[in-house]
């Protein structure tokens, strides 16, 4: 495949991979400050009045709350499936889920998408607050996590600023025996 001459030329592949390279070569930042070592980041997202935080890596998706079809006999914390490109993912209300209290569909609800075992699942949140950074300094600084309804999805928590930020592991929740039995 053939591009103008002051471009790459390769099989598409090689094509997108140095198109991608040349992409972040651009991006708002230094290079170095992308791929800093010491650096944690992770997708921050707010459920009720806690703030917390995942792995990249463990939410593969954000949608804005999908329509749902609602299935019987299955917990109350189960909101129904939902379409998603073409699969049935199951959306949970991870409030109800973890505090037992449902939450409240605003303007910045979300749906955060993970990958298990058996395909995909959908967990509704309040807020989704983006990227966040920690630095190794901050995380040997953590706190435990004092709420027992959070202490098997969050290991430890972090301060940036005024805000807590408990990190959420979603693998753990993912393999709660409770999580997979969502048949009342």
């Amino acid at each position: 495949m053939a591009i103008a001459a002051d471009h790459f030329v390769g099989t598409p592949f090689e094509v997108l991979a140095d198109y991608e390279r040349r992409s972040l070569a651009h991006v708002a930042g230094l290079p170095e400050q992308i791929e800093a070592p010491g650096l944690w980041r992770g997708i921050g997202f707010r459920v009720g009045v806690r703030y917390f935080v995942s792995v990249i890596a463990e939410v593969n998706e954000i949608l804005t709350p999908p329509l749902l079809t609602q299935v019987p006999g299955t917990r109350r914390w189960l909101l129904g499936v939902a379409n998603v490109r073409g699969n049935l993912v199951p959306i949970i209300d991870l409030r109800d889920f973890v505090e037992g209290e449902r939450s409240v569909l605003t303007e910045s609800s979300r749906v955060l998408v993970v990958r298990q075992h058996a395909g995909s699942v959908g967990l509704l949140i309040d807020e989704v607050l983006g990227q966040r950074s920690f630095t190794d300094e901050q995380r040997n600084e953590a706190v435990g996590e004092a709420d027992e309804r959070y202490q098997r999805f969050v290991g430890e928590n972090l301060q940036l600023g005024d805000v807590l930020w408990g990190l959420f592991s979603m693998a753990a929740l993912v393999r709660a025996a409770e999580f997979q039995q969502g048949s009342a």
